[in-house]
């Protein structure tokens, strides 16, 4: 899961909870030293960074975040699809039965939505077929409906497109329901893996400079290096 955008860190999100986690076990480690030179580093200051670690991993880590969107976008599709060719089907009867009367079909064709969405239609703007289902809805008048079908028409296919209008409209809704839930969601992910990483790094940078005379326990709270021997235990590890 890579996420960098708009994040205070350039490495993937997992390595930065790996890290960090790491980091703050090596606090916990060296707790007595530490809170000698700040009054807040505790042992619940440090359980507390640790359970919004945890936390960060289980609720974040991996989240589908676009699956119920995706689900939402599927939905729509399934119900455009048979939509648009209904519509399609209806228009192409509609210029047979009426052929000899040109400017009586135009009229139709008008009056249900087809002369000013149809095209658009056919390049699968939502917005338009939505548009033309709820004209067709509105100007399928019983009298025109019964001219309709008098020519040929199968009356289930004008029902099944007037029970279209509602059912994309609803499912137009909640694809962009969902698509400011899954917005909501990477904004409230980034905040919490920000705020673990800053939280991080002040400690690192402070720890860092407690023990700036001993390297190998300053190497336990500098980010970077930590990240590297994390990797790099990780690629041993594949290789073997």
């Amino acid at each position: 899961m890579i996420m960098t955008k708009n994040r205070n860190y350039s490495c993937k999100d997992v390595d930065m909870l790996v890290t960090s986690k790491t980091i703050i076990e090596s606090f916990k480690l060296n707790l007595t030293e530490l809170s000698s030179v700040r009054s807040n580093w505790t042992e619940e200051y440090s359980n507390n960074i640790t359970a919004k670690i945890d936390d960060a991993i289980e609720n974040y880590l991996g989240l589908d975040k676009k699956k119920e969107l995706r689900n939402a976008t599927a939905h729509l599709s399934s119900i455009q699809i048979p939509a648009i060719r209904d519509l399609s089907f209806f228009k192409k009867q509609l210029q047979v039965d009426f052929a000899d009367s040109k400017k009586k079909l135009k009229e139709m064709l008008k009056n249900l939505g087809y002369e000013k969405n149809f095209r658009n239609v056919q390049q699968s703007d939502q917005e338009a077929l939505i548009e033309l289902l709820y004209t067709f809805k509105k100007g399928m008048k019983d009298s025109l409906k019964s001219e309709i079908v008098a020519k040929g028409t199968n009356p289930e296919l004008i029902d099944r497109i007037i029970n279209f209008a509602d059912q994309i409209k609803q499912a137009n809704v909640s694809q962009e329901t969902q698509k400011e839930i899954s917005k909501a969601v990477s904004e409230e992910a980034k905040n919490a893996f920000n705020e673990i990483y800053d939280e991080i790094i002040g400690i690192c940078k402070i720890a860092s400079s407690f023990y700036q005379y001993d390297n190998l326990k300053k190497e336990l709270f500098t980010f970077r290096k930590v990240l590297s021997n994390m990797n790099a235990s990780r690629k041993v590890a594949e290789e073997v």
